[in-house]
């Protein structure tokens, strides 16, 4: 701390401002890479991401390496995404938008249920530290993506014990 200014505070609260910033933006590209190249208004990618999240952070909490629990996340979100190409998406093409914009937002609630029926209604707790014990670049990347997965939770109407 230099005259009063606490410069790790300021870098941490940067670093999770511009993280935060990046989170929405790819939402967004999200959102608009779906619809264009489909023409489907997917309704349910915010409960595709919290599929995701809650799968990376159970996987973390048994004790999965990070590197693991990643990648098995990976695999079961395109799993799912096949899945739900094949069984709700492809069933309706040349339907009209209205029903595909139904089909989205009743899957969003399918999606949240289960994850609901998986993980509980009480959410899950991930244990956070401050960046301020150490400054190894793998570290700080850890905890800042932890720190997105957990603001994901949080976003989504699972808050932390």
């Amino acid at each position: 701390m230099l005259g009063g200014f606490d410069y790790l505070f300021f870098i941490e609260v940067l670093t999770g401002g511009l993280l935060s910033g990046v989170m929405y933006s790819l939402v967004a590209i999200g959102f608009v890479l779906i619809y264009k190249t489909s023409g489907v208004l997917n309704f349910a990618q915010g409960s595709q991401i919290l599929f995701a999240a809650l799968t990376f952070v159970s996987l973390v909490e048994r004790g999965a390496p990070f590197a693991a629990a990643f990648l098995i996340s990976l695999a079961v979100m395109v799993a799912l995404g096949l899945a739900i190409e094949r069984a709700v998406l492809r069933p309706l093409v040349n339907k009209p938008p209205i029903t595909l914009f139904m089909a989205t937002l009743g899957l969003s609630y399918v999606i949240e249920g289960a994850a609901q029926l998986l993980w509980g209604t009480q959410g899950l707790a991930q244990q956070v530290r401050s960046l301020r014990g150490s400054w190894a670049a793998t570290t700080f990347l850890k905890r800042r993506i932890v720190r997105m997965w957990a603001n994901t939770l949080s976003q989504n109407g699972y808050r932390s014990k």
